[in-house]
C-alpha cells in the first residue's frame, strides 16, 4: 500500500529545510510513504521556484503563488489567507493519490480545519522541544481547569511547575505572547487544537528530555508524542553567489585561529539590537579578551509580532565605542550574514552567544559547542530557562530578556551582564563543556539504526498506517 503525507511547513525558507529533512527521514525509513510539501511563499523575500529543490522520486513540492503580502498581515493571519489555496491543493491530489494524513507545522495549527473538511488525519510536525510543548498544554489547562490566566503574571515572581520540567518554572521566562493579554487566547486555542493532532512529532532526543518523553507517555489527554530529532539541515549549501564569497572569507579567517578560541555572536534570522544595546557587545568582547566572531544586525523598526527581519547597520563606525574595530582588528571579526552550520563545526569556535532558537540550539550542541542563552522572542526565554536550569547545557546572559517589544519598552542588558555570559561559556574544561560533549555523542546515537529517534520515526509510520482512513 502506496500512502502519501502532506506536509505544509510555516513560511519561510528555515522551516521549509526541515519540513523537508523530516520528510526525507519518514521517506527513508519506510518505502510505503511519499511525501507533498505545500509551500506557502515567504512574505519578506522573492524565493522564485529555482530557491527550492527539484521533486525526486516519492518527495514532491507544490509551490503556491505570491498571495496578500500586506504588511497588515501578522503572522499568522498571513498563514491563515492560504487556507483557500491549500485546501485545493489537498484536494487535488487526494484525488489521484492515497493521503494517509496532514502534517503540519506548529504555527499552522489553523491548517487542520482543511484536515478536517477532507476527512484526513492531523498530525503536527512541532520544530521546538517536548517540554515546552508540555508548557503549552500545560498553559491551557490552568485556564479551562483553574481559570488561571498566566499573561495576569507578566509582573510577577510567581513560579509554578510544569510536568514537563524537573523543577520550578519561573514566570518572568514565560514567551511575550503568553504574557499578552491580546495573544493569550491564540496561545490557548492552539494548544486545544494541537491536542486534536492524531500525533505530534517533536524535534527533539529523548535522551536530552526523559522528564518531558515521560509525561506525554503517561498521558491519557494528549496525543502521541514522537522525539524524531535532531531535525537539521546541516549538509545543504543554500548560499548565492554573494554570500559563498563572504562564506569563504569568515572560514578562511577563523582557520588561522587556534581551537576553541573564538566566541561565535548570532541571533538568528529575526534578531537585532538597538545601537545602544550594539555598543554593550562591542564593551563586553573587548573586556573579555576572547577572540570573536560578531553577526551584527540592527533590530526591525516594524512590529515584530508581523515577523519584520532585522538589517545590517550602515553606519557600525558611529555606533560603536570610538577604535574598537582598530583596536579588536587582531581578534575579532565584524560580519552582517553568518554560515552557521560552517561556523560552528569550526574547529576555532569554542562557544557560541545565541537567541536560543530551537534549530541553533541543536546545531550547537550536534557540533558540541556551548551556548550562552540570550533569548529575544517567541519561545527563547523558555528554551533559555530550559538549556541553563533544566539541564545545565548553557551559561545565561539573561534568560528573561524580551526582544519583541511586546511587553513595552526593552531593558538594556549590561556590559557586564554580556561579559560574564562570555567567560563562563568560553571556560575550558567546565562541567558545561563536558555535559554538552555528553550530549552531544547522544544526539548522533539517536539518529542511527537502533537510536531512540530512528524507533520513534518507526513508531510513527506504523501509527499512520493504521490510522488511514
Amino acid at each position: 500500500m502506496e500512502l502519501e503525507l502532506v506536509f505544509i511547513p510555516s513560511p519561510g525558507i528555515g522551516h521549509f529545510r526541515s519540513t523537508t529533512a523530516v520528510a526525507k527521514l519518514l521517506i527513508d525509513i519506510d518505502d510505503r510513504i511519499s511525501a507533498t510539501l505545500i509551500v506557502i511563499p515567504s512574505r519578506f523575500s522573492d524565493h522564485a521556484s529555482s530557491s527550492y529543490p527539484e521533486s525526486q522520486n516519492r518527495l514532491s513540492y507544490r509551490l503556491l503563488p505570491p498571495g496578500d503580502q500586506s504588511t497588515e498581515h501578522t503572522f499568522i493571519s498571513y498563514i491563515n489567507s492560504y487556507k483557500p489555496q491549500v485546501r485545493t491543493a489537498v484536494s487535488e491530489l487526494s484525488q489521484r493519490r492515497q493521503v494517509a494524513g496532514i502534517v503540519v507545522d506548529m504555527f499552522c495549527t489553523s491548517m487542520t480545519d482543511i484536515a478536517n473538511e477532507l476527512g484526513l488525519p492531523t498530525y503536527t510536525f512541532y520544530t521546538s522541544n517536548a517540554s515546552y510543548l508540555g508548557l503549552q498544554f500545560h498553559v491551557q489547562s490552568l485556564y479551562d481547569e483553574k481559570k488561571l490566566d498566566v499573561s495576569e503574571l507578566r509582573d510577577s515572581d510567581t513560579e509554578f511547575e510544569v510536568p514537563t520540567l524537573t523543577r520550578p518554572f519561573p514566570a518572568t521566562c514565560l514567551p511575550s505572547f503568553m504574557l499578552s493579554k491580546e495573544w493569550f487566547p491564540f496561545i490557548v486555542g492552539r494548544a486545544r487544537t494541537l491536542r486534536e493532532s492524531k500525533g505530534i512529532l517533536v524535534n527533539s532526543v529523548a535522551e536530552m528530555e526523559p522528564q518531558a518523553l515521560k509525561f506525554f507517555s503517561d498521558s491519557d489527554s494528549t496525543p502521541p508524542v514522537y522525539a524524531v530529532g535532531p531535525i537539521l539541515d546541516i549538509k545543504a549549501d543554500h548560499g548565492n553567489d554573494s554570500q559563498d564569497e563572504k562564506k569563504t572569507d569568515i572560514l578562511r579567517w577563523l582557520d588561522k585561529q587556534p581551537p576553541r578560541s573564538v566566541v561565535f555572536l548570532c541571533f538568528g534570522s529575526m534578531g537585532g539590537f538597538s545601537e545602544e544595546q550594539t555598543r554593550e557587545i562591542a564593551v563586553a568582547l573587548e573586556r573579555s579578551g576572547h577572540r570573536f566572531l560578531w553577526s551584527v544586525r540592527r533590530a526591525s523598526l516594524e512590529d515584530t509580532v508581523k515577523a519584520s527581519p532585522p538589517e545590517n547597520f550602515t553606519n557600525l563606525e558611529d555606533i560603536l565605542p570610538e577604535g574598537f574595530i582598530d583596536r579588536t582588528a587582531e581578534i575579532g571579526k565584524i560580519i552582517g550574514w553568518a554560515p552557521q552550520v560552517d561556523v560552528l563545526k569550526s574547529r576555532a569556535v569554542g562557544g557560541f552567544v545565541t537567541h536560543c532558537g530551537w534549530n541553533s540550539t541543536l546545531e550547537s550542541l550536534w557540533f558540541g559547542v556551548p551556548t550562552a542563552a540570550w533569548p529575544i522572542y517567541a519561545e527563547q526565554q523558555f528554551n533559555a530557562f530550559h538549556m541553563v536550569e533544566e539541564l545545565g547545557l548553557a551559561a545565561e546572559i539573561r534568560k528573561d530578556y524580551r526582544g519583541d517589544n511586546l511587553l513595552g519598552e526593552l531593558e538594556m542588558v549590561t556590559a557586564k551582564e554580556i561579559e560574564s555570559g562570555i567567560n563562563s561559556v568560553m571556560e575550558q574544561g567546565s562541567e558545561m563543556r563536558n555535559k554538552v560533549k555528553e550530549i552531544s555523542d547522544k544526539l548522533h546515537v539517536a539518529l542511527m539504526d537502533g537510536g531512540s529517534s530512528s524507533a520513534a520515526l518507526r513508531k510513527f509510520v506504523q501509527d499512520v498506517v493504521g490510522n488511514v482512513p
